[in-house]
């Protein structure tokens, strides 16, 4: 049975970390399977890992990024603990390379995948020329082709480049067509298909994700704000943690929103459900996203979705006007008149909502699991 390894910088919350929780308990019906991890952010894995997975903590405890400790010295102007801080972090980051670059050298996996760009790196170079090397790319570089030339040329020497969307697989696979690496797009993946599905008949909406200004909270707060003019008896719930939620806080104190708009933090599996499926329509105003695992998971909910067309992934998995709409050029006007006809039209939101849920089944781990399975077997034609 091959053994797979799978390089994980934390295992704590996070749309990277949740994809590879998903991917572990996928390949560990079929191969043994290890999770390197850098920092040990919590006692367990944020998301549900099957407990035959083989979790491997490559650092001490206390070997965890302080940007937080950092930024706090600074604006309190502490230099003192600033510099003790910098000293920290670049012991941290010092832990890091090695950590991974020992177990790299060192492991006797037959597939390594590598999640980060700088992994990538370290794969290439140190990784046994046995070893089958997989990157693994999730970040959409919307524009940045600085970012996109790194991915490039860390991927360049790898066996194989896995994309989680269409789009990503055709820039990449042109870019990497004079380098020996293999690109393949196999999309994230449901943990599962559920059973039950929204009624569609409450007066919420939701959306979900990390609080930082890359997913445009702040843009959806202002849209909500407008509904509410109409619409004052809707609400609207926002699962996730991160940097803006103070700023989200601030505003919804700031304008009188907190019997309309509860922030619900970071939130487990059963949580999730329980209240994608008391809702009506999700909504997502990323300004970047690669693919949107949380779309296929409102979806697979019967939940009708609305999102921005800068939202890159989205495009690939909502067909305006048959399972959700893409609103163009983040035009808050047309996102809020969307929103306005779903809630007066209640069978449209029901048909949407139906043909949500048959679009995403392509994403069932049945499905994904095959495209995986196939690509770790071609390591044996690197033997």
């Amino acid at each position: 049975m091959k053994k797979i390894s799978i390089l994980s910088l934390h295992l704590g919350y996070g749309g990277i970390e949740k994809s590879i929780v998903s991917l572990a308990n996928i390949l560990i019906k079929k191969y043994n399977v290890e999770i390197a991890v850098c920092y040990k952010l919590y006692d367990n894995p944020a998301f549900d890992l099957d407990n035959k997975v083989n979790v491997i903590y490559l650092n001490d405890d206390d070997i965890i990024p302080n940007r937080k400790s950092i930024e706090f010295a600074l604006k309190k102007k502490k230099y003192l603990s600033l510099m003790k801080e910098l000293s920290f972090s670049m012991k941290v980051l010092h832990y890091r390379k090695k950590s991974i670059v020992d177990y790299i050298k060192s492991t006797d996996s037959d597939v390594i995948i590598s999640t980060r760009d700088i992994f990538n790196e370290w794969l290439s170079f140190y990784g046994k020329k046995s070893t089958f090397k997989i990157g693994w790319e999730h970040n959409h570089f919307h524009n940045n082709y600085k970012y996109a030339n790194r991915i490039v040329q860390s991927a360049k020497k790898l066996d194989s480049l896995v994309l989680v969307s269409n789009n990503l697989y055709e820039y990449y696979n042109k870019a990497l067509s004079n380098y020996p690496c293999k690109c393949h797009y196999i999309p994230n993946t449901l943990d599962e298909f559920p059973k039950n599905i929204s009624k569609l008949n409450n007066k919420r909406l939701i959306s979900i994700g990390r609080l930082s200004p890359e997913k445009g909270f702040l843009d959806l707060l202002n849209i909500f704000k407008k509904i509410l003019i109409d619409y004052p008896d809707w609400t609207l719930d926002i699962i996730g943690d991160g940097s803006e939620k103070n700023v989200l806080e601030e505003y919804i104190k700031d304008n009188k929103l907190e019997n309309s708009i509860f922030l619900h933090g970071f939130r487990d599996k059963k949580y999730i459900d329980n209240l994608l499926d008391k809702s009506s329509i999700y909504l997502m105003t990323s300004y970047t996203e690669s693919f949107g695992i949380v779309l296929i998971e409102a979806m697979s909910h019967g939940l009708p979705c609305i999102a921005f067309d800068s939202a890159e992934g989205a495009c690939e998995i909502i067909n305006s006007g048959e399972n959700g709409y893409l609103i163009k050029n983040r035009n808050f006007a047309m996102m809020i008149k969307k929103i306005s006809d779903l809630i007066n039209n209640y069978d449209e939101r029901k048909q949407l909502g139906a043909n949500a849920r048959k679009s995403v089944f392509r994403f069932t781990s049945e499905i994904v699991a095959e495209e995986w399975y196939n690509l770790i077997e071609k390591s044996d034609d690197n033997e």
